[in-house]
């Protein structure tokens, strides 16, 4: 059966981006006596959506004496992160990718020292997982079989994306894992690039294109693969024995108030992080505490975070993200030259 390819869409950083302002409480105003009133903002990675959401609620719900409100904006990673550089207001970011907080750093709007915590910077945990129809029909079982002729793969596109980064690299360190070379994992590249039915502009995009009929695969977090079996999605997803960490930053900005300060360090306890866990995430390894739920919509609800046989890192694996940045996804770097001689965008 032909693949389904969606018309593409151009992001515009600031254009694209969608601001609500949530029922965790009404916005500043008049409140009842004893009271006061704060209004937050968010800007995150799509696929932090609706985690990110129940924490705000449970957070909201930790303090009585504060009616809690927030002002969300999600979006790719990366345009999220250009938004809040050319002036969309945040008082927190979650984003997908590390240089994306760091690119604040940079303009003066995240402190130096965001990262100098026990949790590194880091907010929510992943690894990469593969998305397949119901049933498997194409037998996928590893990044290794994305590779094999007629298999149409979604993946959003590592130019807006840290979802897209994240997938590419796992599935370039399997093919070293699996006793390859460099040259050989830039020939598998190739391949699956070859096989990519639609780049679209984030994960949460790339998961509405698969849902809504286009390709065999989709190359997605493993916690959005959970959500979207708990969102009634009739889909099965695989988790490669040889896998990336995926670790995903927050941050407050400089010109927050104390209530954003008070929302990370919520977001960073036991209780923040086993919401995250119920949404799909891994719990952080350095919040100590955390009994991981039951999980619904995971392979195993009672055990949903399989271990992973070999988890490669950025740092220890890849060198750090400016290595990553400058081998893989600068303008001459392995996945550019291969995206340009695909002819897709």
């Amino acid at each position: 059966m032909p693949t389904r390819r969606p018309r593409p869409t151009r992001i515009l950083a600031i254009a694209a981006v969608v601001t609500v302002l949530t029922s965790c409480a009404p916005s500043s105003g008049s409140t009842d006596k004893g009271t006061s009133s704060t209004t937050l903002s968010l800007v995150a990675f799509s696929v932090a959506k609706a985690a990110d959401g129940a924490v705000e609620r449970a957070f909201a719900a930790s303090r009585p004496g504060d009616r809690v409100a927030w002002r969300e904006s999600f979006g790719a990673s990366g345009d999220q992160s250009r938004a809040v550089g050319n002036g969309l207001p945040a008082d927190v970011v979650h984003f997908s990718l590390t240089p994306d907080v760091t690119r604040l750093v940079d303009a003066g709007l995240v402190a130096k020292t965001w990262n100098s915590g026990t949790n590194r910077g880091i907010l929510s945990t992943s690894v990469v997982a593969i998305v397949v129809r119901k049933g498997n029909p194409l037998g996928i079982t590893s990044f290794a079989d994305l590779a094999k002729p007629g298999v149409g793969v979604v993946t959003p596109n590592p130019s807006s994306s840290g979802s897209a980064r994240w997938n590419i690299l796992a599935a370039y360190q399997s093919v070293i894992a699996d006793g390859g070379s460099r040259a050989d994992a830039r020939a598998y590249l190739a391949k699956l690039f070859a096989n990519v039915a639609a780049l679209p502009g984030s994960g949460r995009d790339a998961t509405t294109a698969f849902q809504s009929g286009t390709g065999d695969v989709l190359l997605s977090y493993e916690n959005e693969a959970i959500l979207a079996r708990q969102s009634g999605e009739d889909i099965d997803y695989i988790v490669p024995s040889h896998n990336l960490l995926i670790e995903n930053p927050g941050a407050v900005t400089t010109d927050a108030g104390p209530a954003a300060r008070d929302f990370l360090d919520f977001a960073l306890s036991a209780e923040g992080q086993r919401i995250y866990a119920r949404h799909g995430f891994r719990p952080l390894a350095s919040v100590p505490g955390v009994q991981t739920p039951s999980v619904t919509g995971a392979n195993d609800p009672r055990a949903p975070f399989p271990t992973i046989d070999e988890l490669f890192t950025i740092d220890q694996t890849f060198g750090g993200w400016d290595a990553v940045n400058a081998t893989f996804f600068g303008a001459d770097g392995i996945i550019s030259r291969i995206i340009a001689r695909s002819g897709k965008s």
